[in-house]
């Protein structure tokens, strides 16, 4: 009977793995082989000088060193990561109190269904588009600029993709507006996850909604809130349509709009193909360390 048993098992896997296999083509062919193909790329001198090719050379770390002593890798990372910080921040605020909002029961919220799709639309519009739609409300002869001027607020149209932090606040907006509605369906998932006798059993005990909302809701949220933080990093660090839209391609003002994608982008546009993977190594490299840490810093705080 176990001999049988074990055959009958086998059996099962086997239809197991012939469902894995279209996964596992799909990953060799679209993920592993070109992120192969990159590194292989990176190691060597690769691009077009006007109608000449040069290259393939090998040249070992050489594209990797003169990224990194150029300065500008730096730069766009520091603008990639203030543009996201700007975004993400008021998207995780915003998220979790409309997801304690929505799923508290005391509340007897109506048309609860309807304010959720509303939330979530902005998450189905193309980034191309939202991008378009900015650029045109804050030009310098657009609604905005007319608005500010009939209240008396402004005397003058004001530059808005002129300046280097109101250019930046306009990128963060798009993407807090754009994905505000994706976290806060998260974060009711995972509070819709947690036992309901703890909630029930802090009201008994008196506690205030602001005292279950941090002692009981915040805690047994945190690894929801580790999987937006570290989807949204991600997200943040292939930071691209938006500010490409928004400034036509060339991270004005002063460049301080271009993150690293877009650096990564005007490597490729050159046919830099050594430069370009090297950079996007580095970026693999940059987003794992990133990743890791946050799990390490959220391990410690467990064991405090």
């Amino acid at each position: 009977m176990k001999e049988y048993n074990n055959k009958k098992a086998v059996s099962y896997n086997r239809w197991g793995y012939l469902f894995l296999l279209p996964f596992l083509t799909v990953f060799v062919v679209f993920q592993l082989i070109p992120l192969g193909t990159t590194i292989y790329n990176s190691f060597f001198e690769n691009y077009r000088s006007g109608l000449t090719q040069v290259g393939p050379n090998f040249v070992g770390l050489e594209n990797f060193r003169k990224l990194i002593s150029s300065g500008e890798l730096l730069v766009y990372f520091k603008n990639t990561m203030i543009m996201w910080v700007m975004g993400f921040i008021p998207q995780i605020v915003v998220a979790l109190l409309l997801s304690a909002w929505f799923s508290d029961p005391s509340l007897r919220l109506k048309f609860t269904g309807f304010f959720k799709t509303v939330i979530y639309l902005p998450n189905l519009i193309m980034a191309a588009a939202f991008a378009m739609l900015f650029f045109t409300l804050f030009s310098e002869s657009g609604p905005m600029n007319s608005i500010l001027m009939q209240m008396g607020i402004l005397s003058r149209p004001y530059k808005f993709l002129s300046n280097s932090w109101s250019a930046r606040t306009l990128v963060a907006a798009m993407n807090f507006l754009m994905w505000f509605g994706n976290t806060t369906i998260l974060l009711m998932a995972g509070i819709m996850g947690i036992d309901s006798s703890l909630f029930e059993a802090a009201e008994v005990d008196g506690a205030t909604a602001t005292q279950v909302f941090f002692r009981i809701t915040l805690p047994l949220l945190r690894p929801i809130l580790i999987y937006v933080m570290i989807t949204s990093l991600i997200g943040g660090l292939q930071m691209f349509d938006v500010p490409q839209v928004l400034t036509n391609a060339t991270g004005d003002p002063m460049r301080s709009t271009m993150t690293l994608i877009m650096y990564l982008n005007k490597h490729l546009y050159s046919k830099n193909y050594g430069m370009a993977g090297a950079l996007s190594v580095l970026m693999f490299l940059l987003t794992g360390f990133l990743s890791i840490l946050v799990f390490k810093m959220t391990a410690e705080r467990k064991k405090k």
